[in-house]
């Protein structure tokens, strides 16, 4: 997808004099010589990996009963150590998609191995214990061999953590543990970073969003949906706006980090509609929901597409939601889109001023 726009842009560059066609093509050879960052081969072997070790975690759960329990015990340690010492060799000798292959098998043998343990005997402890240990030792994985597959394994498992924790205490916060989602999401973050496993952040990010959503569950007031929506576009903006949106950290963490703010403060938005089901107070939230959407496409409209489908959505629900609402009175109805429509036109010359005033200083810096 990338390449095509690439070769698209090169050959309008090449048209209008930019650059010569010899360099358009040095351009694109330079892009197709890198390694690529997809490989259907390493996808493939991680799949394998995945199935070898739900493999080794089913004859576990047959718990073996006509071998002995150290016999058993001695396997699955073998298995384990096997696997992480292959996986040494593998990532020492450059072989990256054996190796990860090989960690993911590791790493899900011990997930079993402490069941299995703790089944034979008869240790102290439930389940929850062993999920936290289980993403513990997948987090040291990842961290000793930077694998992104250790991290992704990881974030599943932090999911799976949070699951045990809703169902074992019927959807309640007690204890530490309750906090311990969102302490999970931040490590999933920074090995992230560490190990360049992108696309696993959604799972970190996407976390934090569900634990906000209980937290919510547990406190239905308006106070607490405002402060995601305030708290979620101070981050938007922070993220979106000189000086932060163009240090290093925020553009090598991409899209993420403004298109979740935007997804809570989005959350926030929906749960005081709700809410808010009449009257004054509906009529100014739906303009504030309305003016948040027009804001975040004019901030990350035009480089961030999460963000710009999003905000569609919301001002096109919003819209649905009031004329469903006030259908009763057309009036009413026609002077509220009336003044979103002024007040939408109003943001929309205010952008397009600022976007030639940027556009006229940038052409004089180039000269």
């Amino acid at each position: 997808m990338y390449r095509g726009r690439l070769e698209r842009d090169l050959s309008i560059w090449v048209d209008k004099g930019l650059i010569t066609e010899v360099a358009a093509e040095q351009m694109l050879g330079e892009y197709d010589a890198r390694p690529a960052s997809f490989s259907l081969g390493r996808v493939l072997m991680v799949l394998a990996a995945v199935l070898l070790g739900a493999a080794v975690l089913l004859l576990i759960a047959s718990n073996w009963e006509a071998i002995p329990r150290l016999v058993r015990v001695g396997a699955i340690l073998i298995v384990i150590w096997a696997a992480y010492l292959g996986a040494a060799a593998l990532f020492a000798r450059g072989a990256q998609a054996a190796g990860n292959a090989l960690l993911v098998i590791a790493v899900l043998g011990f997930g079993g191995a402490i069941s299995l343990i703790g089944q034979m005997y008869h240790l102290s402890g439930d389940e929850q214990v062993v999920m936290y240990l289980w993403f513990a030792i997948a987090v040291i994985s990842a961290a000793l061999f930077r694998s992104a597959p250790a991290v992704a394994i990881g974030g599943f498992l932090s999911w799976a953590s949070f699951a045990v924790y809703l169902n074992n205490n019927d959807g309640r916060w007690i204890g530490i543990g309750a906090w311990l989602p969102i302490v999970m999401s931040a490590v999933t973050v920074a090995l992230v970073r560490y190990t360049d496993a992108g696309r696993v952040r959604h799972l970190a990010y996407l976390l934090a969003v569900a634990w906000l959503a209980w937290i919510y569950t547990l406190n239905e007031d308006l106070w607490l949906a405002m402060v995601y929506v305030v708290c979620g576009m101070a981050v938007f903006l922070a993220v979106s706006l000189p000086p932060l949106r163009v240090t290093e950290f925020i553009l090598t963490a991409g899209a993420a980090p403004a298109f979740y703010a935007f997804l809570v403060a989005a959350v926030g938005l929906l749960l005081l509609n709700i809410q808010l089901e009449q009257g004054g107070a509906l009529i100014l939230l739906s303009l504030a929901t309305l003016g948040v959407s027009v804001l975040a496409i004019a901030l990350q409209g035009r480089d961030n597409g999460a963000v710009r489908y999003l905000a569609y959505l919301m001002f096109a629900g919003e819209i649905l939601y009031l004329a469903s609402e006030t259908v009763g009175s057309i009036l009413g109805t026609s002077g509220l889109f009336l003044l979103s429509g002024l007040f939408v036109a109003v943001v929309a010359w205010l952008v397009i001023r600022l976007e030639r005033r940027f556009g006229g200083k940038r052409q004089e810096v180039a000269r």
